[in-house]
C-alpha cells in the first residue's frame, strides 16, 4: 500500500508527533525508537523536535539537513487516533488559546 502524504503535525509531547495525512487520517508516532539512533539523537531535545517543517507535497517531516522522517515511515509505523484522543487533542488546543489570549 502507498503511503499517504502529510497534510499537517505537530509535537504534542516530548516523543510524539501527531501527524495527519492526505486521505483525513491521523496518526500518532512515538519517536522513541529513533534515538537509539546517534542520527537522530537531536530529537530528545524538545525544542528541537517542535522545530519541523513538512517538506513540499508532503513526503516528510524535516529538521534540517540531516534529520527527516518519510511519509512512509510515520504511516506505516503510526498508531491510528481513535476519534476520542482526536477530541481531547482539540480540547487541549482550545484550552491553551482560551488561557493565551485571556492573557493578552
Amino acid at each position: 500500500m502507498k503511503p499517504e502524504r502529510i497534510v499537517s503535525a505537530k509535537a504534542i509531547d516530548d516523543n510524539t508527533l501527531i501527524v495527519k495525512f492526505a486521505n483525513l487520517e491521523i496518526k500518532k508516532y512515538n519517536i522513541s525508537k529513533l534515538l537509539d539512533n546517534p542520527m537522530f539523537a537531536m530529537l530528545s531535545n524538545p525544542g528541537f523536535l517542535r522545530n519541523f517543517k513538512i517538506e513540499p507535497g508532503g513526503y516528510a517531516l524535516v529538521w534540517n539537513e540531516d534529520i527527516d522522517i518519510s511519509e512512509y515511515e510515520l504511516w506505516q509505523n503510526g498508531v491510528s487516533c481513535t476519534d476520542e484522543e482526536i477530541e481531547q487533542y482539540i480540547e487541549c488546543i482550545h484550552l491553551y488559546l482560551d488561557r493565551h489570549y485571556n492573557q493578552l
